[in-house]
Protein backbone atom coordinates (compact mmCIF):
# COMPACT_ATOMS: atom_id res chain seq x y z
CA UNK A 1 0.00 0.00 0.00
CA UNK A 2 2.81 2.43 0.80
CA UNK A 3 4.45 2.13 -2.61
CA UNK A 4 1.10 2.73 -4.33
CA UNK A 5 0.43 5.81 -2.22
CA UNK A 6 3.88 7.27 -2.78
CA UNK A 7 3.50 6.84 -6.54
CA UNK A 8 0.20 8.77 -6.45
CA UNK A 9 1.53 11.80 -4.56
CA UNK A 10 2.33 14.68 -6.91
CA UNK A 11 3.31 18.33 -6.53
CA UNK A 12 0.65 21.03 -6.40
CA UNK A 13 -0.86 22.06 -9.74
CA UNK A 14 0.63 25.42 -10.78
CA UNK A 15 -2.12 26.24 -13.28
CA UNK A 16 -4.89 25.75 -10.72
CA UNK A 17 -3.02 27.93 -8.22
CA UNK A 18 -2.57 30.66 -10.81
CA UNK A 19 -6.31 30.54 -11.55
CA UNK A 20 -7.09 30.83 -7.83
CA UNK A 21 -4.83 33.86 -7.45
CA UNK A 22 -6.42 35.48 -10.48
CA UNK A 23 -9.89 34.81 -9.10
CA UNK A 24 -8.96 36.34 -5.74
CA UNK A 25 -7.88 39.49 -7.60
CA UNK A 26 -11.40 39.83 -9.07
CA UNK A 27 -13.40 39.20 -5.87
CA UNK A 28 -15.15 42.02 -4.03
CA UNK A 29 -12.48 42.65 -1.41
CA UNK A 30 -9.16 44.42 -1.28
CA UNK A 31 -6.28 42.31 -2.58
CA UNK A 32 -4.70 40.27 0.20
CA UNK A 33 -7.32 41.30 2.76
CA UNK A 34 -7.95 37.71 3.83
CA UNK A 35 -4.30 37.17 4.66
CA UNK A 36 -3.34 33.57 5.30
CA UNK A 37 -6.72 32.32 4.08
CA UNK A 38 -6.03 33.49 0.55
CA UNK A 39 -2.81 31.53 0.21
CA UNK A 40 -4.45 28.53 1.88
CA UNK A 41 -7.25 28.51 -0.68
CA UNK A 42 -4.69 28.86 -3.48
CA UNK A 43 -2.75 25.88 -2.13
CA UNK A 44 -5.92 23.78 -1.87
CA UNK A 45 -6.71 24.62 -5.48
CA UNK A 46 -3.26 23.33 -6.36
CA UNK A 47 -3.89 20.19 -4.34
CA UNK A 48 -7.19 19.47 -6.09
CA UNK A 49 -5.94 20.59 -9.49
CA UNK A 50 -9.06 22.73 -9.87
CA UNK A 51 -10.25 26.27 -9.20
CA UNK A 52 -12.23 26.59 -7.10
CA UNK A 53 -11.23 23.45 -5.22
CA UNK A 54 -13.94 21.21 -3.78
CA UNK A 55 -15.32 22.30 -0.44
CA UNK A 56 -13.44 20.35 2.26
CA UNK A 57 -16.47 18.68 3.76
CA UNK A 58 -17.62 16.40 5.21
CA UNK A 59 -14.78 15.95 7.67
CA UNK A 60 -13.57 12.82 9.45
CA UNK A 61 -11.32 12.56 12.49
CA UNK A 62 -9.28 9.41 13.00
CA UNK A 63 -7.84 8.96 16.48
CA UNK A 64 -4.95 6.50 16.39
CA UNK A 65 -4.37 5.00 19.84
CA UNK A 66 -1.30 3.13 21.09
CA UNK A 67 0.83 2.60 24.17
CA UNK A 68 4.53 3.23 24.68
CA UNK A 69 7.25 1.19 26.32
CA UNK A 70 9.08 4.39 27.28
CA UNK A 71 6.32 4.88 29.86
CA UNK A 72 8.38 2.69 32.19
CA UNK A 73 11.00 5.48 32.26
CA UNK A 74 8.53 7.54 34.32
CA UNK A 75 8.30 10.37 31.81
CA UNK A 76 4.68 11.06 32.79
CA UNK A 77 2.61 10.92 35.94
CA UNK A 78 -0.35 9.27 34.22
CA UNK A 79 -0.76 5.47 34.37
CA UNK A 80 -0.61 3.58 31.09
CA UNK A 81 -4.12 2.18 31.45
CA UNK A 82 -5.48 5.67 30.78
CA UNK A 83 -4.92 5.05 27.05
CA UNK A 84 -7.52 2.29 26.97
CA UNK A 85 -9.79 4.22 29.33
CA UNK A 86 -9.73 7.24 27.04
CA UNK A 87 -10.48 5.04 24.04
CA UNK A 88 -13.62 3.94 25.87
CA UNK A 89 -14.42 7.59 26.57
CA UNK A 90 -14.03 8.47 22.88
CA UNK A 91 -16.34 5.64 21.89
CA UNK A 92 -18.90 6.76 24.48
CA UNK A 93 -18.77 10.31 23.12
CA UNK A 94 -17.55 11.86 26.36
CA UNK A 95 -14.20 13.41 25.44
CA UNK A 96 -13.36 16.94 24.32
CA UNK A 97 -12.76 15.69 20.78
CA UNK A 98 -16.32 14.35 20.70
CA UNK A 99 -17.77 17.67 21.86
CA UNK A 100 -15.79 19.59 19.25
CA UNK A 101 -16.70 17.08 16.54
CA UNK A 102 -20.39 17.41 17.33
CA UNK A 103 -20.05 21.20 17.14
CA UNK A 104 -18.73 21.10 13.56
CA UNK A 105 -20.39 17.91 12.34
CA UNK A 106 -17.31 15.71 11.94
CA UNK A 107 -17.29 11.95 12.31
CA UNK A 108 -14.94 10.33 14.85
CA UNK A 109 -13.25 6.98 14.24
CA UNK A 110 -10.97 5.42 16.84
CA UNK A 111 -8.21 3.10 15.62
CA UNK A 112 -6.47 0.67 17.97
CA UNK A 113 -3.08 0.42 16.33
CA UNK A 114 -1.22 -0.57 19.48
CA UNK A 115 -3.11 -0.26 22.77
CA UNK A 116 -1.56 -2.51 25.41
CA UNK A 117 -4.94 -3.44 26.91
CA UNK A 118 -7.22 -5.74 24.94
CA UNK A 119 -10.28 -3.85 23.68
CA UNK A 120 -13.74 -5.26 23.02
CA UNK A 121 -15.31 -4.64 19.59
CA UNK A 122 -17.42 -1.49 19.49
CA UNK A 123 -19.11 0.81 17.02
CA UNK A 124 -16.64 3.40 15.83
CA UNK A 125 -13.59 1.30 16.75
CA UNK A 126 -11.23 -0.05 14.10
CA UNK A 127 -9.23 -2.93 15.54
CA UNK A 128 -5.92 -2.91 13.71
CA UNK A 129 -3.41 -3.56 16.49
CA UNK A 130 0.09 -4.21 15.18
CA UNK A 131 1.43 -5.08 18.63
CA UNK A 132 0.31 -4.27 22.20
CA UNK A 133 2.41 -1.14 22.65
CA UNK A 134 5.97 -0.38 21.64
CA UNK A 135 9.16 -1.46 23.38
CA UNK A 136 11.12 1.09 25.43
CA UNK A 137 12.86 3.41 22.96
CA UNK A 138 15.31 4.36 25.70
CA UNK A 139 16.76 0.85 25.82
CA UNK A 140 16.30 -0.37 22.24
CA UNK A 141 14.20 0.04 19.11
CA UNK A 142 10.57 0.87 19.78
CA UNK A 143 9.49 -1.64 17.14
CA UNK A 144 10.77 -3.50 14.12
CA UNK A 145 10.85 -1.96 10.65
CA UNK A 146 8.17 -4.45 9.56
CA UNK A 147 5.94 -3.33 12.43
CA UNK A 148 6.45 0.32 11.51
CA UNK A 149 5.48 -0.49 7.92
CA UNK A 150 2.42 -2.39 9.14
CA UNK A 151 1.34 0.62 11.21
CA UNK A 152 1.82 2.92 8.21
CA UNK A 153 -0.43 0.58 6.23
CA UNK A 154 -3.09 0.88 8.95
CA UNK A 155 -3.13 4.64 8.46
CA UNK A 156 -3.28 4.27 4.68
CA UNK A 157 -6.24 1.89 4.95
CA UNK A 158 -8.13 4.17 7.33
CA UNK A 159 -7.59 7.16 5.01
CA UNK A 160 -8.83 5.11 2.06
CA UNK A 161 -11.90 3.87 3.94
CA UNK A 162 -12.89 7.32 5.23
CA UNK A 163 -12.47 8.84 1.78
CA UNK A 164 -14.52 6.04 0.22
CA UNK A 165 -17.22 6.74 2.81
CA UNK A 166 -17.44 10.35 1.63
CA UNK A 167 -14.93 12.34 3.68
CA UNK A 168 -13.33 15.19 1.76
CA UNK A 169 -11.03 16.38 4.52
CA UNK A 170 -9.22 14.20 7.05
CA UNK A 171 -8.29 15.33 10.56
CA UNK A 172 -5.56 13.71 12.62
CA UNK A 173 -6.14 12.52 16.18
CA UNK A 174 -3.98 10.58 18.62
CA UNK A 175 -4.07 8.99 22.04
CA UNK A 176 -1.23 7.34 23.91
CA UNK A 177 0.14 7.98 27.36
CA UNK A 178 3.84 8.98 27.02
CA UNK A 179 3.49 9.69 23.31
CA UNK A 180 4.90 13.20 23.58
CA UNK A 181 8.25 11.64 24.56
CA UNK A 182 8.33 9.63 21.34
CA UNK A 183 7.06 12.65 19.40
CA UNK A 184 9.88 14.83 20.76
CA UNK A 185 12.44 12.21 19.76
CA UNK A 186 10.94 12.02 16.27
CA UNK A 187 10.94 15.79 15.79
CA UNK A 188 14.57 15.94 16.88
CA UNK A 189 15.44 13.00 14.65
CA UNK A 190 13.90 14.53 11.56
CA UNK A 191 14.98 18.15 12.11
CA UNK A 192 18.33 17.78 13.87
CA UNK A 193 17.12 19.90 16.80
CA UNK A 194 18.41 19.37 20.31
CA UNK A 195 16.35 17.29 22.75
CA UNK A 196 15.78 20.24 25.07
CA UNK A 197 14.49 22.34 22.17
CA UNK A 198 11.74 19.91 21.24
CA UNK A 199 10.71 18.28 24.53
CA UNK A 200 7.75 19.71 26.41
CA UNK A 201 5.80 18.93 29.55
CA UNK A 202 3.21 16.75 27.83
CA UNK A 203 0.40 16.12 30.28
CA UNK A 204 1.88 18.69 32.67
CA UNK A 205 4.85 17.07 34.42
CA UNK A 206 6.74 18.78 37.23
CA UNK A 207 10.23 20.25 36.83
CA UNK A 208 12.07 17.14 37.98
CA UNK A 209 10.13 14.84 35.65
CA UNK A 210 10.58 17.30 32.80
CA UNK A 211 14.36 17.31 33.20
CA UNK A 212 14.32 13.51 33.27
CA UNK A 213 12.14 13.43 30.15
CA UNK A 214 14.62 15.62 28.26
CA UNK A 215 17.44 13.32 29.36
CA UNK A 216 15.52 10.25 28.15
CA UNK A 217 14.96 11.82 24.73
CA UNK A 218 18.61 12.89 24.49
CA UNK A 219 19.82 9.41 25.44
CA UNK A 220 17.52 7.81 22.86
CA UNK A 221 18.88 10.09 20.15
CA UNK A 222 22.45 9.20 21.07
CA UNK A 223 21.63 5.49 21.11
CA UNK A 224 19.76 5.32 17.82
CA UNK A 225 21.33 8.16 15.80
CA UNK A 226 18.20 8.56 13.62
CA UNK A 227 18.80 9.27 9.93
CA UNK A 228 15.97 11.16 8.15
CA UNK A 229 17.04 9.54 4.90
CA UNK A 230 15.52 6.35 6.37
CA UNK A 231 12.18 7.61 7.73
CA UNK A 232 10.71 4.16 8.38
CA UNK A 233 13.86 3.26 10.29
CA UNK A 234 13.46 6.42 12.37
CA UNK A 235 9.83 5.58 13.15
CA UNK A 236 10.84 2.04 14.12
CA UNK A 237 13.67 3.15 16.39
CA UNK A 238 12.09 6.01 18.33
CA UNK A 239 8.47 6.42 17.25
CA UNK A 240 5.11 5.16 18.35
CA UNK A 241 2.69 2.93 16.51
CA UNK A 242 0.24 5.85 16.33
CA UNK A 243 2.95 8.08 14.84
CA UNK A 244 3.61 5.55 12.10
CA UNK A 245 -0.12 5.12 11.47
CA UNK A 246 -0.61 8.89 11.35
CA UNK A 247 2.16 9.09 8.77
CA UNK A 248 0.26 6.63 6.61
CA UNK A 249 -2.99 8.53 7.19
CA UNK A 250 -1.37 11.77 6.01
CA UNK A 251 0.15 10.07 2.98
CA UNK A 252 -3.24 8.55 2.21
CA UNK A 253 -4.83 12.00 2.11
CA UNK A 254 -2.05 13.35 -0.11
CA UNK A 255 -2.40 10.40 -2.49
CA UNK A 256 -6.13 11.18 -2.84
CA UNK A 257 -5.42 14.92 -3.21
CA UNK A 258 -7.61 15.91 -0.29
CA UNK A 259 -6.44 18.09 2.61
CA UNK A 260 -5.43 16.66 5.95
CA UNK A 261 -5.58 18.96 8.98
CA UNK A 262 -2.66 18.25 11.28
CA UNK A 263 -3.33 18.47 15.02
CA UNK A 264 -0.66 18.65 17.75
CA UNK A 265 2.92 17.55 18.30
CA UNK A 266 2.32 13.85 17.61
CA UNK A 267 0.71 14.67 14.28
CA UNK A 268 3.53 17.10 13.47
CA UNK A 269 6.06 14.34 14.20
CA UNK A 270 4.12 12.04 11.88
CA UNK A 271 4.01 14.77 9.23
CA UNK A 272 7.79 14.99 9.31
CA UNK A 273 8.00 11.26 8.63
CA UNK A 274 5.43 11.55 5.83
CA UNK A 275 7.33 14.45 4.25
CA UNK A 276 10.57 12.46 4.41
CA UNK A 277 8.85 9.64 2.53
CA UNK A 278 7.15 11.96 0.03
CA UNK A 279 8.19 15.64 0.07
CA UNK A 280 5.20 16.61 -2.10
CA UNK A 281 2.87 15.36 0.65
CA UNK A 282 3.32 18.69 2.45
CA UNK A 283 0.98 20.16 -0.17
CA UNK A 284 -1.92 18.29 1.45
CA UNK A 285 -1.00 19.26 5.02
CA UNK A 286 -2.81 22.09 6.81
CA UNK A 287 -1.40 23.00 10.23
CA UNK A 288 -4.49 23.19 12.40
CA UNK A 289 -2.90 24.81 15.42
CA UNK A 290 0.30 25.53 17.26
CA UNK A 291 0.61 23.23 20.24
CA UNK A 292 2.43 24.58 23.28
CA UNK A 293 4.66 21.51 23.00
CA UNK A 294 7.88 23.09 21.64
CA UNK A 295 8.47 20.25 19.20
CA UNK A 296 5.35 21.29 17.31
CA UNK A 297 6.77 24.73 16.49
CA UNK A 298 10.13 23.25 15.49
CA UNK A 299 8.44 20.66 13.28
CA UNK A 300 6.05 23.10 11.62
CA UNK A 301 8.92 25.45 10.86
CA UNK A 302 10.82 22.59 9.26
CA UNK A 303 7.78 21.70 7.16
CA UNK A 304 7.14 25.32 6.18
CA UNK A 305 3.59 25.24 7.57
CA UNK A 306 1.85 28.13 9.32
CA UNK A 307 -0.65 27.13 12.03
CA UNK A 308 -4.16 28.56 11.74
CA UNK A 309 -4.97 28.60 15.46
CA UNK A 310 -2.77 29.44 18.44
CA UNK A 311 -4.73 28.98 21.66
CA UNK A 312 -2.22 27.36 23.99
CA UNK A 313 -3.65 23.88 23.41
CA UNK A 314 -1.84 20.68 24.34
CA UNK A 315 -4.63 18.11 24.57
CA UNK A 316 -4.22 16.17 21.34
CA UNK A 317 -7.09 13.89 20.31
CA UNK A 318 -7.67 16.00 17.19
CA UNK A 319 -9.11 18.96 19.11
CA UNK A 320 -6.99 21.65 17.48
CA UNK A 321 -7.62 20.22 14.02
CA UNK A 322 -11.38 20.37 14.62
CA UNK A 323 -11.20 24.01 15.69
CA UNK A 324 -9.30 24.82 12.50
CA UNK A 325 -11.57 22.94 10.10
CA UNK A 326 -14.23 25.69 9.76
CA UNK A 327 -11.43 28.14 8.93
CA UNK A 328 -10.18 25.84 6.17
CA UNK A 329 -13.72 25.47 4.81
CA UNK A 330 -14.23 29.24 4.91
CA UNK A 331 -11.06 29.81 2.90
CA UNK A 332 -12.38 27.59 0.12
CA UNK A 333 -15.95 28.89 0.31
CA UNK A 334 -14.71 32.37 -0.58
CA UNK A 335 -13.66 31.09 -4.01
CA UNK A 336 -17.08 29.46 -4.50
CA UNK A 337 -19.45 32.15 -3.28
CA UNK A 338 -17.97 35.65 -3.23
CA UNK A 339 -18.98 37.79 -6.20
CA UNK A 340 -16.50 39.40 -8.57
CA UNK A 341 -16.38 43.17 -8.98
CA UNK A 342 -17.99 42.90 -12.42
CA UNK A 343 -20.78 40.58 -11.30
CA UNK A 344 -21.63 42.66 -8.24
CA UNK A 345 -21.38 46.02 -9.98
CA UNK A 346 -18.82 47.19 -7.45
CA UNK A 347 -16.17 49.67 -8.55
CA UNK A 348 -12.57 48.54 -8.31
CA UNK A 349 -9.76 50.61 -6.85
Amino acid sequence: MLDTALAAIRPLDDDAMAQARALHARLTKPAGSLGVLEELSVRLAGLAGACPPPLPEPGAVAIFAADHGVHRQRVTGWPQEVTAQMVANFLAGGAVVNAFARQVGASVTVVDVGVATALEPADGLVQARVRPGTADLASGPAMTVDEARAAIDVGLRVAADLHAAGARVLLTGDMGIANTTAAAALVAGFTGADAAEVTGRGTGVDDETYRHKVAVVAAALRRHRPDPVDPIGVLAAIGGLEHAALSGFILGAAARRIPVIVDGVSAVAASLAAASLAPAATGAMVAGHRSVEPGATVGLRHLGLQPLVDLGLRLGEGTGALLAWPIVASAVRVLHEVATFDAAGVSEK
